[in-house]
């Protein structure tokens, strides 16, 4: 049934949880994000990879009519939350599509830094049962078609949250969407803990990101093994040097993944 303001409710057995349509949402100057996010600016070469990228995303998800993408590495440092976040924006630019981006690397997250979101009530807190509404968590990134649900940085028991019931209805609040809705979904490294392999299972598509020269052979294949049987819908080499004239190579290096460092 629709609630005032285009929201649907959803019963987990304590609250109703509201879907959080991206017009409910409070709007964020595209401007306080960092230099990392690149893809806002269709004029900026840079963006080029990320466009092409996105309409590779949009024909995959085409037959299957899947909604939710998560983005994964093998191991940390290979830049795969600003692949993420870099393939949120470009999908933001479409008129036709609304995209959400939901930061679920709860224990290092850092799509909250890339888009120049301040807070620390987010995703963790939000599936830790604490009374929160994902409108108050979501951000709508200036006039784009595309919102931002960060996390932030948090030594929790994070695999214990990603089978809990609260995860459930967040699954179930994203599918509820609209059906030009694409869900990008921002998980740990498969080896940094098991978070993307049970978070996997929700999904309808994976993408591994691939660092040129540092990710190897045996850690790909294990790491495609640990999300079967989920599709993967391709693999992104990151910090590519050759191809098409200018060396794309993006994103900054976890320095201790799960140290208290942040």
């Amino acid at each position: 049934m629709n609630e005032p303001y285009g929201r649907i409710a959803f019963n987990d057995e304590k609250r109703l949880i509201n879907v959080p349509f991206l017009e409910t949402l409070d709007v964020l100057d595209p401007a306080q994000s960092s230099d990392k996010l690149v893809a806002v600016d269709s004029n900026d070469a840079r963006s080029r990879p990320f466009n092409l990228l996105r309409a590779q995303i949009i024909k995959k998800l085409g037959p299957t009519h899947g909604k939710l993408i998560g983005i994964t590495s093998a191991a940390p440092g290979a830049g795969k939350s600003f692949v993420a976040s870099n393939l949120a924006a470009s999908l933001g630019m479409l008129s036709n599509r609304k995209t959400y981006l939901l930061d679920l690397d709860l224990r290092r997250a850092s799509v909250a830094g890339i888009f120049g979101i301040r807070g620390n009530v987010g995703l963790t807190e939000f599936l830790m049962g604490d009374d929160v509404e994902l409108k108050s968590i979501g951000r709508r990134i200036g006039t784009t078609n595309l919102a931002v649900f960060p996390s932030y940085p948090a030594m929790v028991n994070s695999a214990e949250l990603m089978v809990g019931d609260r995860f459930e209805s967040l699954i179930a609040v994203m599918r509820a969407l609209p059906a030009d809705a694409i869900v990008i979904v921002d998980l740990p490294p498969i080896f940094a803990n098991d978070d993307a392999i049970l978070v996997a299972g929700q999904l309808d598509g994976v993408v591994m990101i691939v660092e040129q020269g540092v990710t190897t052979k045996k850690q790909l294949q294990s790491a495609l093994q640990f999300i079967e049987p989920t599709p993967l819908l391709g693999t992104v080499f990151n910090r590519f040097n050759g191809g098409v004239g200018d060396p794309y190579g993006y994103g900054g290096k976890y320095e201790g993944y799960y140290s208290t460092k942040t």
